[in-house]
C-alpha cells in the first residue's frame, strides 16, 4: 500500500496530527508512507522509522507542479490542509482515492480528533486518537540539574504571546532549582533577548538563550530533555505533550478545548475568562490584549508548585 500525505503547515498542527498517521500506519499493517508539506512539518518527521518518503513543497505555482509529476503514483492520497494549494496538489497527484481534511466539517473537539475524525471518516473506521508521537534525534545534553524550558513565542501572531517580563519573573523564581533554557525562532530574538536582558539584571547565570540557534530536530531533543516548560499556545507546547514534559500554559485569544496539550498528564492551563475571549484573532482587535495582560507571573508559578 502506498500513501502519500499533505502535512499541516504548523508545528503544532503537525504534532497534533501524529496520532491520525500512526493510526494509518496501524490500519494499513506497515504502508509505504511519502509526506510532503513545509520544511517545518517534513523537518518534524526526519527521524520517523516508518516513512519512506519526504517531499518539501514548492511555494511557487509552476515549480510546484513539476515537482507533484515526480512525486510516482499512490494508492491513497491524503491532505490534512484544506487550502486552495492543496486542493491544487490533490487534483494533480497521482492516486487512486484521495481524500482531503475540511475543518468545517468537524467542531466542538480537540485539534487532535478533527484530524483522526478525518481519517476515520475517509475510511470507514473506528479507531481512537492515541498520544502524540514524535521520533527525536540522539542529542547529548551535558545535564547536570533540571531544566525548565520558557518559551515566549507563538507563530501565530502576537495576541498569544505573553510578555518577557513575566517569563522573565518566572525563571528568576525558578532559578535555584533549574537551570533556564530560553526558546524562540530567530523571529521572536528581540524577546528571548528581553528575557535575558531581565535575567541578567538579576544576576542570574544558569540560562542559555537558544532562541534562532536550534534546528526542529534540536528543538525537539531540547525539548524531550526538560523537566518542566513554560509556554505560550504554540509548536513547542506540542512538542513538550508529545514528550510528557510537565507544562504550564498560557492562554489568551485561542480556544483551550482545540489546541490544549493532548494527553499530558502533568499539565496546567492558565487563563483569563474574558467576555472578549475566545476571539481567535491574531492581533487584540480591541487594542488592549487583557488575556495576556491580566495573567501575571505569580498565577504561573502557582501552577507549577501544584507539579
Amino acid at each position: 500500500m502506498r500513501i502519500i500525505i499533505e502535512l499541516p503547515s504548523w508545528l503544532g498542527d503537525t504534532v497534533m496530527a501524529t496520532p491520525a498517521i500512526q493510526n494509518l500506519i496501524d490500519y494499513f499493517n506497515d504502508p509505504d508512507i511519502t509526506l510532503v508539506g513545509s520544511s517545518v512539518a517534513i523537518s518534524t518527521f526526519a527521524n520517523h522509522p516508518r516513512i519512506s518518503k519526504t517531499y518539501v513543497l514548492e511555494k511557487k505555482y509552476f515549480g510546484f507542479y513539476n515537482a507533484i509529476s515526480g512525486y510516482g503514483n499512490f494508492d491513497i492520497f491524503f491532505s490534512f490542509r484544506g487550502s486552495l494549494r492543496s486542493k491544487f496538489l490533490k487534483f494533480f497527484v497521482s492516486a487512486q482515492r484521495k481524500y482531503q481534511f475540511n475543518n468545517k466539517k468537524y467542531s466542538n473537539c480537540h485539534q487532535v480528533e478533527k484530524y483522526n475524525s478525518f481519517i476515520n471518516d475517509s475510511l470507514n473506521i473506528k479507531l481512537s486518537a492515541k498520544k502524540l508521537k514524535i521520533y527525536k534525534k540522539e542529542k547529548i545534553i551535558n545535564k547536570k540539574n533540571r531544566l525548565l524550558g520558557i518559551n515566549p513565542g507563538a507563530t501565530y501572531g502576537s495576541a498569544k504571546r505573553w510578555y518577557p517580563k513575566e517569563f522573565a519573573e518566572v525563571a528568576i523564581a525558578l532559578s535555584n532549582d533549574y537551570d533556564i533554557l530560553i526558546f524562540g525562532a530567530a523571529s521572536e530574538l528581540d524577546m528571548a533577548n528581553e528575557i535575558e536582558y531581565f535575567l541578567t539584571k538579576k544576576n542570574i547565570k544558569n540560562f542559555s538563550n537558544l532562541a534562532g540557534k536550534t534546528s526542529i530536530q534540536d528543538l525537539i531533543s531540547y525539548i524531550s530533555y526538560l523537566d518542566l516548560f513554560v509556554t505560550s499556545d504554540s509548536g513547542p507546547m506540542h512538542l513538550a505533550a508529545a514528550f510528557q514534559v510537565p507544562t504550564v500554559s498560557i492562554f489568551g485569544p485561542t480556544r483551550v478545548s482545540e489546541t490544549s496539550q493532548w494527553m499530558n498528564e502533568k499539565n496546567a492551563i492558565v487563563k483569563r475568562d474574558l467576555q472578549c475571549q475566545p476571539c481567535m484573532k491574531r492581533v487584540c482587535p480591541l487594542k488592549h490584549h487583557n488575556c495576556m495582560k491580566f495573567v501575571t507571573a505569580k498565577d504561573v508559578l502557582n501552577e507549577v508548585s501544584g507539579f
